[in-house]
């Protein structure tokens, strides 16, 4: 399919040219909203840390001692006091440290991608900048920028490379994401109500993307 021409705009919200993207990537027709929830799934099961710990019968302090003897005391018999029974005692078949991620194959990622780019591009959520070279590192210098580009939500913002001006003027922003292109995914795409990319950026991505 025939490449198409999307507007691109410098800082100032000023025409500077065009850009050349995949239908393939960027206008898909029939979403598939079981594969993008798939993938938000994904991401989210391989961030969960996985550490929470409970102690069994053998980790918990207290002797090993049998507190009377097995017979004749009219009690229930016990063989010790670290027993998942007593409280204190341990805990039976309680959370270890795992790892919750699992497999989820590349071209099912890439395919999510396109399909959660294409509803960006369909809903207006999607802009594209001639570069990220602002001015200054301070973070009103960068929301008075975003207001010129009609931008007043949440945003993340990608470029080809990591800005540091960029970073230190989105950092102190909790609606504001920076990321390189190779670490665009679903989540963040879904999480911001618009995406930013700069011309680079936006070609580096389609090029790995692309079927």
């Amino acid at each position: 399919m025939a490449a198409f021409q999307h507007p691109v705009v410098n800082l100032e919200n000023k025409p500077a040219g065009t850009v050349d993207l995949l239908p393939e990537v960027f206008k898909l027709e029939d979403l598939n909203q079981h594969l993008i929830w798939e993938a938000v799934r994904h991401f989210l099961a391989k961030r969960r840390s996985g550490t929470a710990k409970t102690k069994d019968k053998w980790e918990v302090s207290g002797s090993g001692k049998k507190l009377w003897k097995q017979k004749g005391t009219g009690r229930a018999r016990v063989g010790s006091i670290r027993s998942p029974l007593w409280k204190g005692g341990g805990t039976t078949h309680g959370p270890h440290p795992r790892s919750y991620d699992y497999a989820f194959p590349k071209k099912a990622r890439r395919a999510a991608l396109r399909n959660a780019l294409s509803a960006k591009l369909a809903s207006g959520q999607m802009l594209v900048v001639e570069n990220w070279d602002v001015a200054s590192h301070k973070t009103k210098s960068l929301v008075q920028t975003l207001g010129k580009l009609g931008v007043t939500g949440s945003a993340l913002l990608v470029g080809t490379e990591a800005s540091e001006k960029l970073t230190l003027a989105a950092g102190n922003n909790p609606k504001l994401q920076t990321v390189e292109s190779l670490g665009v995914n679903v989540y963040e795409l879904l999480k911001y109500d618009q995406v930013i990319f700069s011309k680079e950026a936006v070609l580096a991505l389609q090029e790995v993307v692309k079927p």
